[in-house]
């Protein structure tokens, strides 16, 4: 017989015999009305019963694919009008700049710097000045012949694989008075003496200047080169033009105090070196052992670039 605290409890007031009642909750348990009724009380409240908790159906469900969501185009937020404000209309040349740069975003890119000492360079470079090569000339020539041996720094990423050049083409970047730059191309870099790769170079700066250069005399490069040396940038990041696998920053040469092997302080020029590499083609080791090359190169052989 099972009987409720509640019941037992108000039976023992009541004087009531279990014997003689008949249970009416659960699974004939006693509970206080029946009590109640037993004892001819009028039944003023209702036990409350503990709740049965439904089970949930399991139903099956299907598993429906997520549809990926596509990213918003970015939008450049208009800024401010305030007084004194004027807007000077892009030129064709800027509008290439802006849509090649917004092009490059897409390339995901990481960077590389290291420090080459010019020294070597330097006393090349005052040797052969007066026969009118020119540094940029020489710098682009070392980056080519270093090229030679890392061909896939000379690459470029393209949907269906990696893009070997079969020929080494240096682009270096040439800001235009109007506005904009244009980055005229040293075709067969590696190939070309140093003499005729200097009045090539000379050529191509005039015409540029003067917006005469065919399409295949900047748009044909397969690395890049971009030098703010001459206005004593020490160093800085240039943005991977598209189409290409990689751009060299080159910075300004300065003395700089600094320890041999044994411990002994000297002066040397040196000049910071950062390059920018496509990272679907190029990685951090390719881009470090390129670097380490062409410092060799300019620190211990410059005389090489004459050859």
């Amino acid at each position: 017989m099972v009987i409720s605290p509640r019941a037992r409890k108000l039976a023992k007031e009541l004087k009531v015999d279990f014997n003689t009642i008949k249970g009416t909750g659960p699974n004939g348990r006693i509970i206080a009305e029946d009590v109640q009724a037993a004892a001819g009380v009028a039944v003023t409240s209702v036990e409350p019963v503990a709740p049965v908790t439904p089970v949930a159906p399991v139903v099956a469900t299907q598993v429906t694919a997520i549809t990926p969501v596509e990213p918003r185009a970015v939008t450049t937020p208009t800024p401010a009008v305030m007084a004194g404000d004027r807007v000077v209309v892009f030129n064709t040349l800027q509008k290439a700049v802006v849509q090649n740069m917004i092009a490059s975003l897409g390339a995901p890119v990481f960077r590389v710097g290291y420090t080459i000492t010019t020294d070597n360079l330097d006393k090349l470079y005052k040797q052969i000045k007066s026969k009118g090569v020119t540094m940029t000339a020489l710098l682009a020539k070392a980056v080519a012949m270093t090229l030679q041996k890392h061909p896939l720094l000379n690459a470029c990423y393209t949907e269906g694989g990696i893009q070997y050049r079969g020929s080494i083409n240096i682009s270096i970047a040439v800001a235009m008075d109007d506005g904009g730059l244009i980055t005229p191309v040293l075709q067969n870099a590696d190939k070309t003496d140093i003499y005729s790769l200097s009045r090539v170079w000379k050529d191509l700066v005039e015409r540029a200047r003067t917006k005469q250069l065919q399409p295949a005399e900047y748009s044909t490069g397969t690395f890049a080169m971009s030098n703010l040396g001459m206005f004593g940038v020490d160093k800085f990041d240039a943005i991977l033009p598209a189409g290409q696998g990689s751009i060299l920053a080159v910075g300004a040469s300065r003395p700089t105090v600094v320890a041999n092997s044994e411990g002994l302080m000297g002066v040397k020029q040196q000049m910071q070196v950062n390059i920018t590499c496509d990272h679907r083609v190029i990685y951090g080791a390719d881009a470090a052992s390129f670097l380490q090359d062409l410092a060799k190169l300019i620190e211990s052989n410059p005389q090489s670039l004459t050859l």
